[in-house]
């Protein structure tokens, strides 16, 4: 199959799960204004808004919060639901073979991240000090994309591994303790010092770390890479292991 056609499958298999998901708006509120909403009521009201290094590090957190919240409720609960559908396995059985798919996938979730990240950012720029470069503009998106890479994996691995309402149980369970352990609701120097010392073996932290030195331009704390290219190799390993167990056990 051609390239080109490989495109517009995968162009296709996206706008279809982005109409799929906007026909549950509370799905799409729920992952896109919930960043927005804590900017709202936890930042703006505090003195540190009007400090433009501190109101940029809050923004950034939030900006990691966002993609965290889209890879476990869209590619994790979203891909559940999916595999319950008998249009699911029908796909998987036409020759156009796995990537159109997972290529769609990956698509519309980014899409989803922007439709965060756009009211996040322009609320942080009216109402704060927050302010970001234009030379640091493609740092900080590339930064996003690291951020992102083991949290799109395990949302994934999550999705693949188990049924709608485990996955949801999963999600839910996962994501208020590796937002505020990560340190995307509350700045890791506030942490005591057990805590921190957990926080920075997580991938949130190690993500917010990454782009909160993109964005701001703080030193990047020693172990942050090493901590999310661990992380993006474990929980890639687990989607591939997961996506395949899935395979095995539908179509043998």
């Amino acid at each position: 199959m051609s390239t080109s056609t490989n495109v517009r499958l995968a162009g296709l298999h996206a706008r279809y799960q982005f109409v799929e998901t906007v026909r549950v708006p509370i799905a799409v509120i729920g992952t896109t204004l919930f960043p927005t909403l804590s900017l709202l009521f936890f930042i703006v009201p505090q003195s540190f808004a009007q400090d433009p290094a501190a109101a940029t590090a809050a923004t950034a957190q939030l900006a990691v919060f966002a993609v965290m919240s889209v890879s476990l409720f869209n590619y994790g609960v979203g891909v559940a639901e999916e595999r319950a559908l008998p249009w699911d396995g029908y796909t998987r059985t036409l020759p156009a073979g796995p990537s159109p798919r997972l290529v769609g996938r990956l698509l519309n979730g980014l899409a989803f991240v922007i439709l965060g990240l756009v009211p996040l950012v322009l609320l942080a720029w009216l109402l704060t000090a927050a302010t970001l470069p234009p030379s640091r503009l493609a740092l900080t998106a590339a930064a996003l994309l690291a951020a992102g890479f083991p949290l799109f994996a395990i949302g994934i691995g999550i999705g693949y591994s188990m049924s709608t309402k485990a996955a949801l149980a999963v999600a839910q369970s996962l994501l208020l303790p590796l937002a505020f352990g990560g340190g995307l609701f509350l700045p890791p120097e506030t942490f005591p010092g057990w805590l921190n010392s957990i926080s920075m073996w997580l991938p949130t932290r190690a993500g917010r770390d990454l782009v909160v030195t993109a964005t701001t331009g703080v030193d990047l704390p020693g172990p942050t890479v090493f901590v999310l290219g661990g992380w993006t190799l474990l929980a890639g390993s687990l989607a591939v292991w997961a996506y395949r167990r899935d395979e095995g056990r539908r179509f043998r």
